[in-house]
């Protein structure tokens, strides 16, 4: 029986997927053309997938003896040129074995002898004279390259391709995680390490591997209920695309854990519930795609664009903001179009409780203290025994933070997150220029005539920053804005002083009763 797939390239006779090719529409064209380009996507999209796809059919077309291979090998050369240039011809090999390429279009053996810097041009060359076809290649993984091997490697590329253009190959692709311009990230991080000229200002085209759209979701997912009869509820697959996004990874993550960790009998539907439950386990167990990106989260030039994403302010660093916005898409960790916002739900959720994981570690309440009898949440308690805890530590942690525009914000929602994780579920909503965070908890609890339903709290947080006057009116009017989109009739707005001027934390830290314009009436907590 098929399954969704989260590791590796899909494989059809194995693996629930959408037709490789069909995600690089603009591919064949380039090739067909003899052109060189570029193929980038975060990790986990189905660059891989595509590329041996897309090679198998070139070649069992007759047109083209194509080939796809990893250059990931050659990572541990850093800087030995010779040393790369074996490790990839040596995958260059391998990858030919293992597709049964026949004689006549076999790489020569051995590789033809040069001298370094100039071995992979020359035994690309001697393959192109002897093969009775013309030859694609696919450069998968070309920026586990590292400084001079990977200068090396795309030199030599454009050489061949400019000086020798009928004895070289008629077509190469480049795929990794960057564009061929970011590349110089990968030589050390200065520019003038790859020269004042592009080492590849050859290609033609980049393109970038997209996520999927809400409508593959549903032929994905449909597949499973075409093989074994069990239906994703149109709800479910909402929820699905939602929380991921469309992101490959994710999707398939979601739908796997559904269908063989959560065991579901396939007499029963998929829905909506199931999906955040699934989104839940997947984030408390850190699966590596998640702990991954969760890792780069330490990097400074990934804190100057999450930061303010978090503490919803404008970026501060001007001059480096827009290389370290091209990095973190690539990334995938922030959406590939404008606004600058997090890809998706799910790593919006894994970011945050990551950088508030030393927060929940010091927190010592119990979630089981501020249950009440029926499953519901006691908020009054909650935000009670947080303020506490915010005049106790809060200030300590949010000065230690290594995001500390932020830190605040991140300390209530850790918190948070360690009262209600494992019950209920907290969406929020933040973002560069908010200045606010939206959070809504949903807890679902039994009602009086026995049957389920969900509490729904909404809260607001809002800091009120040096050379800026007090934000109560603001935030009064935001969270009204957001009691409206949530339909609830009450709320808590909470407000940081992070002042140098403010008075102590345990002397402003207090409760009162407020009205917002619309005449709500909702609790205001000042800490």
């Amino acid at each position: 029986m098929r399954y969704f797939n989260t590791a590796g390239p899909c494989i059809p006779e194995r693996h629930y997927m959408l037709p490789a090719q069909e995600r690089l529409p603009q591919a064949r064209e380039i090739v067909d053309e003899g052109q060189y380009s570029v193929v980038h996507a975060p990790r986990q999209t189905g660059k891989t997938t595509a590329l041996a796809a897309m090679a198998q059919d070139l070649t069992a077309s007759g047109q083209y003896a194509a080939l796809r291979f990893s250059c990931e090998s050659a990572e541990p050369a850093g800087e030995d040129v010779g040393w790369a240039e074996e490790l990839i011809l040596e995958a260059i090999r391998r990858s030919a074995e293992a597709a049964w390429y026949p004689d006549e279009l076999a790489p020569p053996a051995p590789w033809p002898d040069a001298v370094p810097g100039a071995r992979l041009a020359r035994g690309l060359t001697e393959w192109v004279r002897s093969c009775s076809r013309p030859l694609v290649l696919f450069f998968d993984e070309i920026d586990a390259l590292r400084g001079e091997s990977l200068r090396s490697v795309l030199r030599q590329l454009r050489d061949g391709y400019t000086a020798v253009r009928e004895q070289f190959p008629h077509s190469v692709v480049l795929c990794g995680l960057r564009d061929v311009r970011d590349y110089k990230a990968a030589s050390g991080g200065d520019a003038s390490r790859l020269g004042t000229s592009s080492p590849f200002n050859i290609k033609v085209a980049s393109l970038r591997l997209g996520d999927f759209t809400e409508s593959e979701v549903v032929e994905l997912y449909g597949q499973h209920t075409a093989a074994t009869g069990q239906e994703f509820t149109p709800d479910a697959t909402r929820r699905a695309f939602w929380c991921t996004q469309g992101q490959p990874w994710l999707v398939n993550a979601l739908a796997y854990e559904i269908t063989r960790r959560m065991r579901i009998p396939l007499s029963e539907p998929v829905t909506a519930d199931h999906v955040d439950q699934a989104k839940e386990r997947l984030i408390l167990a850190r699966a590596t795609h998640l702990d991954s990106l969760a890792a780069r989260l330490g990097e400074d030039r990934v804190r100057r664009v999450i930061e303010p994403l978090i503490a919803g302010e404008l970026p501060q660093e001007a001059s480096t903001y827009d290389d370290d916005l091209a990095y973190v898409r690539d990334l995938g960790l922030i959406a590939a179009d404008s606004p600058v916002r997090v890809a998706n739900p799910v790593y919006k959720e894994v970011i945050v409780r990551v950088l508030g994981v030393r927060t929940e570690s010091v927190i010592t309440a119990l979630p089981s203290s501020f249950r009440l009898p029926d499953g519901r949440i006691d908020m009054d308690k909650l935000l009670r025994s947080f303020a506490e805890f915010w005049r106790e530590n809060g200030e300590i942690l949010a000065t230690s933070s290594t995001y500390p525009e932020a830190a605040a914000q991140l300390v209530m929602m850790a918190y948070l997150h360690r009262i209600v994780n494992g019950a209920g579920f907290i969406d929020r909503e933040y973002g560069v220029g908010r200045r606010r965070v939206d959070l809504l908890i949903r807890q679902p609890y039994t009602a009086a005539d026995g049957s389920r339903a969900v509490q729904r709290d909404a809260l607001e947080l809002k800091v009120w920053r040096q050379g800026r006057t007090d934000p109560l009116a603001e935030g009064l009017a935001q969270l009204d804005d957001y009691l409206d989109r949530t339909e609830l009739s009450t709320g808590t707005l909470v407000v940081f002083d992070t002042r140098p001027q403010a008075a102590p934390v345990h002397e402003r830290t207090a409760f009162s009763q407020q009205t917002t314009p619309s005449g709500r009436a909702v609790t205001l907590l000042r800490a």
